[in-house]
């Protein structure tokens, strides 16, 4: 017979075994822990009825001739408290009339006495299967009832839903005409309550970037994706909305339409905008005390003479340190800061970009050279086209993923530079034989002063910020950073931007 599955303690079935003979109870009492039972016994009728009534056992084990009150009148009350308990009879009196008897009156099945242990694994076993099929057939009626009463209401409640969405929402067809949008969806465009759907999306809105978002997502543009594009636009009177754009997929794989949520953010950008103006201020406030205090520290530190205290010029020497850090973290609080309020990259020029990576590394070789490592730039003997963004920016992407290489890359070891055309777009990658990082931690190396800590690169200073504001640039000029990497055998950042 197959092997009934293990039950968890807190699962599983409960038996009761009631006999006279200490011998059989205990016996029973083995053999059904060992099948994960949660046993217990009673040696007469009266306890037997009891433990019925206060422990719900699923299943008993209960012999007919007892002294007090017999077999037959405990089968007839347990019945009668609850008729799914599953009785199995134990008897030494078998004969076909006392089994035909007991059936009758709701018996499961019957063991005669004396019986092997094996006998009784099967009967039981019998009954757990039985028992669950029973649970399977109730739990599946109880689910076919829930779904005939959801199917009755289905079409309301989502109507109900849609339309109590604090969020607008809007769903299209896949030619992206509006076939169902709700009041909050209204409310946002000031469109009138009763504008009657069935027309494409952009006679609704006007703004092109919404329109497009909705078209493409109508006709499953973004199905291979797996991501939900989103879109921010604004509305007179200083509101912002973001739309997310996602395709309703048919079983056949076929794009039916699409359903946009729109969201207000008003609130989250002035929270922004007076985020960022307040690390602006504060760090502007910051800057020049911090400065004036770094440069006071590297003039005593210069004129001390030979014979000043060690003591005090390493002291000298750390807080001259933590100052040049402090004073660095304000530079990057000011660089997010920029990103965010979008005062970056106001002013593109043609940028040859080979030119500007060499000069980035000529600049930072200095610092290669000085731990022994090689600092290599790969240029294609073509000419790049040129790109049209702010050199700045550029600077500041490629200045800080070759500084980290340098930083977390062991004395003597490589640090590649190589620049190629990729389609209509320029790709850089920046490859090192460092430290690594490992694959836990690549998701969130771009957060904001997240930095890899252990026993390699802890003593490795810096704010936790550079790739944050790398990745912030990018993203400005439109292009991607992706990252790969081997812990013990080095990394590689390939930036890709548009020309």
């Amino acid at each position: 017979m197959k092997a009934s599955p293990k039950e968890s303690p807190e699962n599983a079935i409960r038996i009761l075994v009631v006999d006279d003979e200490p011998d059989i109870r205990d016996g029973c009492e083995r053999i059904l822990r060992r099948m994960d039972f949660d046993v217990f016994k009673a040696q007469e009728g009266e306890e037997a009825l009891a433990k019925v009534y206060a422990q719900a056992p699923a299943i008993v084990l209960l012999d007919l001739k007892m002294p007090g009150i017999d077999g037959m009148e405990v089968l007839a009350r347990i019945q009668q408290h609850d008729p799914t308990v599953m009785v199995i009879v134990i008897t030494g009196y078998a004969t076909v009339e006392t089994a035909i008897e007991a059936m009758k009156k709701g018996a499961y099945d019957f063991i005669p006495k004396p019986f092997e242990p094996d006998q009784l694994r099967i009967v039981v076993n019998r009954a757990r299967e039985k028992l669950r099929l029973t649970r399977e057939t109730e739990k599946l009626a109880a689910e076919r009832r829930k779904t005939l009463a959801d199917l009755g209401t289905e079409k309301s409640r989502i109507r109900t839903i849609v339309e109590s969405l604090p969020s607008g929402l809007v769903v299209t067809n896949a030619l992206g005409q509006v076939v169902l949008m709700n009041p909050a969806f209204r409310l946002q465009l000031n469109l009138p309550e009763d504008a009657p759907a069935g027309q494409p999306i952009e006679a609704y809105i006007l703004d092109e970037g919404f329109s497009q978002l909705v078209r493409e997502s109508s006709a499953g543009r973004h199905c291979s994706s797996g991501s939900a594009p989103t879109y921010e636009f604004a509305l007179p009177g200083e509101r912002y909305l973001q739309a997310r754009g996602r395709s309703v997929i048919s079983e056949d794989n076929e794009c039916l339409g699409a359903v946009v949520t729109v969201v207000d953010i008003t609130t989250m950008k002035i929270l922004d905008r007076l985020k960022s103006e307040f690390v602006a201020t504060v760090s502007h406030e910051l800057r020049s005390p911090l400065s004036t205090i770094h440069e006071q520290i590297a003039l005593v530190l210069r004129d001390m003479v030979q014979g000043d205290s060690e003591r005090e010029q390493l002291l000298l020497a750390r807080a001259k340190e933590k100052t040049q850090g402090l004073i660095s973290l304000i530079g990057d609080l000011l660089d997010l800061s920029r990103i965010e309020s979008g005062s970056v990259c106001q002013e593109p020029k043609p940028v040859q970009l080979e030119d500007l990576l060499r000069g980035i590394v000529d600049f930072l070789s200095t610092r290669s050279n000085s731990r022994n490592q090689k600092l290599t730039l790969e240029a294609p003997q073509t000419p790049l086209p040129p790109l049209t963004a702010d050199p700045l920016a550029l600077e500041s992407i490629f200045g800080n993923l070759i500084t980290n290489a340098i930083n977390y890359t062991p004395d003597g070891g490589e640090i590649r530079v190589a620049a190629e055309v990729a389609g209509d777009r320029v790709q850089v990658r920046v490859s090192d034989t460092g430290f690594g990082i490992e694959p836990d931690k690549l998701d969130r190396i771009f957060e904001r002063f997240y930095r890899v800590k252990n026993d390699k690169t802890r003593f490795i200073t810096g704010t936790g910020l550079g790739l944050s504001i790398v990745k912030g640039l990018v993203q400005t000029l439109r292009g991607a950073i992706t990252v790969a990497s081997e812990p013990g055998k080095g990394s590689t950042f390939t930036v890709t931007l548009p020309y």
